[in-house]
């Protein structure tokens, strides 16, 4: 006996990596990650069965993930990621050193007030 689990489907030799349960009374096919143990009326499936996996007309499919393969990005996190960078380009005013020039940031170097793109407005010194 292998100590590998092979997929359910006819004709496929290669190793199971989920278990497909069918709930008959909610018209669900359930998919999740590799059981730790096979079960009677449970189906392992290798990779490409899994992704391909339809259900019949009326049904659902559900898919668990394992929680150890990387998720595909919500659309918070997409969000947030759109946010940081918005932040990350705005201009950032430096506070003047104290007993320095209004207009001036540290060491007495023309402040920024303005950019766009690779372009940075300084406010000038003499005002």
């Amino acid at each position: 006996m292998s100590p590998v689990r092979r997929c359910s489907r006819t004709a496929c030799g290669r190793p199971a990596v989920a278990t497909l349960t069918y709930v008959y009374a909610d018209s669900t096919a359930v998919l999740g990650p590799l059981a730790t143990y096979a079960e009677p009326h449970c189906y392992d499936l290798c990779a490409e069965h899994s992704e391909r996996l339809t259900a019949p007309r009326g049904w659902e499919v559900v898919r668990l993930s394992d929680g150890s393969a990387p998720g595909r990005p919500s659309g918070d996190d997409l969000e947030a990621l759109a946010n940081a960078v918005r932040e990350a380009a705005r201009p950032q005013e430096r506070a003047a050193e104290p007993g320095g020039k209004p207009g001036t940031g540290r060491n007495g170097d023309p402040m920024e007030v303005g950019r766009r793109g690779h372009l940075r407005v300084l406010r000038s010194p003499d005002n």
